[in-house]
């Protein structure tokens, strides 16, 4: 099933870490419970930067669309939904600024985790993209907005293509690049110089830098998803969940399992 847990360290540092096998995307379940925990922690008097990573092959391959296909109904579509909105919303608004460490792939919601993260630091294997529009699904192209430039993401988004770690920190959304080894490291570097600082000037710090934001992150992503219910009733958003999903007749492959790629 997996685990979201946290842990604080004698600096305030709170390390969240998805650990959710077999690629880390996540249930319903799991997603309020990234949303809850990061709150949490944004809220604790003690903590005075946060640390978003993952264990295992990546760092988040989206929702668990089995879970979609296997409930009857349309709960677990809208559970996912809102889970993904609260959790990307938790990052964005968490009272300390957060630090995403991505190792591997970053997909569909580890999309809206990364982009609504302060800081982003990724292991030289790190790559970012949407594979929604191949799922039937649209959302998160209002995070990608905030890690690669307007044209160049929506080529991402009509292709399902992604981008690398050394891309992006060409942009200049990815602070630095390391070896996968050392990205714990790393990410806690850029946390302890944080933590070392004023955490009611590191507070106020981030609340006045969401109030000069150019855009309404959670009401533009709330926007994108509406395109995502309208593909679900129109059936096609079903039909292709269903496909990546399923197992192949030709080999037994099961395909959900074998790809990272859920949405």
């Amino acid at each position: 099933m997996g685990t979201i847990s946290t842990h604080i360290d004698d600096h305030g540092i709170a390390e969240v870490v998805m650990d959710c096998p077999p690629v880390n995307a996540l249930t319903v379940a799991q997603w309020f419970d990234v949303a809850d925990q990061v709150t949490a922690a944004g809220r604790n008097s003690d903590v005075r930067v946060v640390v978003l990573r993952a264990e295992g092959k990546g760092y988040n391959a989206g929702v668990d669309i089995k879970e979609m296909q296997n409930t009857t109904g349309f709960s677990a579509l809208i559970g996912a939904n809102k889970g993904c909105y609260a959790a990307f919303a938790a990052v964005y608004d968490c009272a300390v600024p957060v630090i995403a460490a991505v190792h591997g792939f970053c997909l569909g919601g580890g999309i809206g985790l990364a982009g609504n993260a302060d800081i982003i630091i990724a292991s030289d294997d790190a790559y970012f993209g949407l594979p929604e529009v191949d799922r039937g699904a649209l959302g998160a192209a209002t995070h990608l907005s905030r890690l690669v430039p307007q044209h160049k993401m929506r080529a991402m988004v009509y292709t399902s293509t992604t981008a690398t770690a050394a891309e992006l920190h060409h942009y200049g959304s990815v602070h630095s690049v390391v070896p996968r080894g050392e990205l714990r490291d790393a990410a806690m570097a850029i946390a302890s110089q944080i933590a070392a600082k004023s955490t009611t000037v590191i507070r106020a710090a981030k609340e006045s830098l969401n109030g000069i934001d150019l855009w309404d992150v959670k009401k533009s992503y709330r926007f994108e998803q509406g395109f995502t219910f309208e593909l679900n009733l129109s059936g096609v958003a079903d039909e292709l969940r269903d496909d990546f999903a399923g197992t192949s007749k030709a080999d037994g492959t099961d395909k959900a399992h074998a790809s990272p790629e859920a949405t």
